[in-house]
């Protein structure tokens, strides 16, 4: 059976988008390379930041896609990420609001990375 253990968001600055998940997460990457930092986010499974096709992918690329971060718990456990996250400055794209899976919210990085916390499904 394969399945996917590579996550990458592409970045145009490693070191701002490093400061900001190992902030916003509080995790600390595997490892520390020019243009690719790692977070083992379970056995296995790497959560990457990339600016190696910087060239490409540059500040005003669109972006289309979300990682998320699933919380266990009520919909407090949601709006209290969401107070934690406004206390370090994120950038809200959508404030909590109620959706078809439970109470969300979406937040972008510093590249316009889209974030989203919800409920476990």
């Amino acid at each position: 059976m394969t399945t996917p253990n590579l996550f990458l968001i592409y970045v145009t600055d490693v070191e701002r988008a490093t400061r900001f998940y190992s902030d916003l997460f509080d995790m600390e990457p595997v490892a520390v390379t020019p243009r690719y930092i790692p977070y083992e986010v379970a056995p296995g499974v790497i959560f990457a930041l990339w600016s190696g096709r910087g060239d490409t992918v540059t500040g005003t690329t669109p972006r289309t896609s979300e990682i998320g971060l699933m919380l266990s718990g009520s919909k407090a456990a949601v709006d209290d990420c969401y107070s934690k996250w406004m206390a370090k400055g994120v950038t809200v794209v959508e404030e909590p609001h109620e959706d078809v899976f439970g109470r969300t919210f979406v937040v972008a990085d510093p590249d316009g990375n889209l974030i989203r916390v919800s409920p476990v499904d």
